[in-house]
């Protein structure tokens, strides 16, 4: 994982400065921007970009700008920064293909964590890691989904939930689980954030997303008829 290139974006130096002073400790490459054009420029130059830690207010493009920009071309892992905190903004950030939403204040800590999850889980596993249920495959290594060998374009997110699903077939989940194993034991996030990404994935799998029952009061189960 070491040498890979992390593009931080962000309007205030002083937060460019802690974000990559805590990345290439763990030595990582880092490319910062001050704006989102700057962003852009840099994105469209370079195109062995592992991961984007973007903000949302910023002169000249905001971080909704940059981040449909890139969803244009690319599936690159997107880690969003805010300081509002305003739960219209986070789904705001899913609909657009954000992986992860974090808001300021944060641990740079944790953030690096998340950082170092992300890419793990993003094409480092080992090619034998296929998961295959009732008609949907998963390939780890290759961060694709099939159902009945057609290829299904999900999020980060989606990826991530589903195969968890897969991996606790027929299991009951709640959404706490969900939330700990899925965003991380540190995110606080609310059920609405799970049953809009449930949603969406239902909608991409088609029948299959029948496989996804909703057990009231409680959270999901994943389980093939």
């Amino acid at each position: 994982m070491e040498g890979l290139k992390i593009l931080v974006v962000d309007d205030e130096s002083r937060m460019r400065k802690l974000v990559s002073d805590f990345l290439t400790k763990k030595g990582f490459q880092v490319i910062e921007a001050g704006d989102g054009e700057e962003a852009m420029d840099i994105f469209y130059q370079d195109k062995d970009i592992a991961l984007i830690i973007l903000d949302v207010m910023m002169p000249k493009m905001d971080g909704w700008e940059v981040c449909r920009e890139v969803r244009k071309n690319s599936k690159v892992p997107i880690i969003m920064l805010t300081a509002r905190g305003d739960e219209r903004d986070e789904l705001l950030g899913f609909d657009l293909g954000v992986d992860e939403y974090i808001s300021k204040p944060f641990s740079p800590k944790i953030l690096v964590a998340r950082v170092e999850a992300i890419l793990r889980r993003t094409g480092q596993g080992k090619g034998e890691d296929i998961l295959s249920i009732g008609g949907i495959t998963i390939d780890k290594a290759a961060h694709q989904v099939t159902v009945d060998g057609k290829n299904v374009e999900l999020s980060f997110k989606e990826f991530e939930l589903l195969t968890y699903f897969l991996e606790n077939n027929g299991i009951a989940l709640k959404r706490e689980q969900i939330l700990n194993s899925v965003w991380s034991y540190d995110y606080f996030g609310e059920a609405r954030t799970i049953d809009t990404h449930v949603k969406k994935l239902r909608s991409k799998l088609g029948e299959k997303g029948d496989y996804i029952k909703t057990i009231w009061g409680v959270g999901y189960k994943f389980e093939v008829n």
